[in-house]
């Protein structure tokens, strides 16, 4: 018997397939390298071909961006150099029938904390990826919000100061203060700077990241606690918005947050109550993902899940 969704998570180094397991559950079936273009199609579909599809499976693709959702063409994103107009759903389709989508991995993300983990029960959500850049998905009124050319989300963009880390191609984005790589630009700037002990000044310039600064936060480093403490204003800057904009249940966010909460959390949670609608605010809880390093899996399914007829809950 074939299976009814099969789901395909596409990175830069890795790529896996995944179909669902019970009622809620996802199993990732096969991991393997991401090589050249071709290469990499064809061990994609040798080893659909063993899920055996059928002409009902609904297939749904994850991978990030620039993608032309509407149409299923992968094009050029910075993490698959060669990857340009790559028809992906078009060729899923043609060798096995069925249906394809494709969805850049925020939004994917989305749908899989809000099908699978700390989105469950939401009517709208956010979920905000936190990691290397700075994106979003939208869950509004239990539908996807994608906006009219599939961009809605690209909250990295958003200026917060007229000068500060890069993040987007633009200085003083949410992107430059918040994301991994603008944590980094933070970081190079103040290690120099600080004229107290750190464990961060052992560190050579290329190792200052984001992850790096959680150990020393962990070690009461007071430098990387301060550092903590300006992510966390903007971040709450930022979320405060989106809680008067957008009025959500619930923000969930990745990466970054859900291995730091504990040193972002409450100078972020003093912001929004400070800035945001008390009663907005007060109705919307900010919590990490859940789903961790298998959001991938997840995410692909979910796509499938979303269009084949049963968004949400299952």
């Amino acid at each position: 018997m074939g299976m009814n969704i099969i789901g395909v998570d596409i990175g830069g180094t890795k790529c896996a397939l995944s179909v669902p397991e019970g009622a809620e559950g996802v199993r990732e079936v096969v991991r393997f390298a991401t090589t050249d273009v071709r290469g990499t199609l064809e061990r994609i579909y040798a080893e659909i071909a063993r899920l055996a599809p059928t002409r009902e499976t609904v297939f749904g693709v994850s991978c990030g961006g620039p993608l032309d959702a509407k149409r299923g063409l992968i094009m050029s994103p910075p993490n698959l150099p060669g990857w340009d107009r790559i028809p992906i759903c078009a060729e899923l389709t043609q060798r096995f029938g069925g249906r394809a989508w494709l969805m850049n991995d925020a939004n994917a993300c989305a749908l899989a904390e809000w099908q699978f983990g700390a989105g469950r029960g939401c009517q709208s959500m956010m979920f905000l990826t936190m990691g290397t850049g700075m994106g979003a998905g939208l869950i509004l009124d239990g539908r996807l919000y994608e906006g009219v050319t599939g961009n809605a989300g690209e909250v990295g963009h958003l200026r917060m100061a007229p000068d500060g880390p890069v993040g987007y191609g633009k200085s003083g984005s949410f992107e430059g203060f918040c994301s991994g790589g603008g944590i980094a630009q933070v970081m190079r700037r103040r290690v120099p700077e600080f004229a107290g002990a750190s464990l961060l000044k052992q560190l050579p310039p290329d190792q200052l990241t984001a992850r790096e600064l959680g150990r020393a936060a962990e070690a009461g480093d007071a430098l990387a606690l301060a550092i903590w403490g300006e992510v966390a204003e903007r971040l709450g800057e930022a979320l405060a918005w989106f809680v008067d904009i957008l009025n959500p249940e619930r923000i969930v966010i990745g990466s970054i947050y859900q291995r730091c909460e504990r040193f972002i959390a409450p100078g972020m949670q003093a912001v929004i109550n400070r800035e945001a609608l008390p009663d907005s605010a007060r109705d919307c809880r900010v919590v990490p993902a859940v789903l961790g390093d298998e959001i991938g899996g997840y995410a692909a399914v979910a796509i499938a899940r979303y269009h084949g007829g049963r968004p949400g809950q299952a």
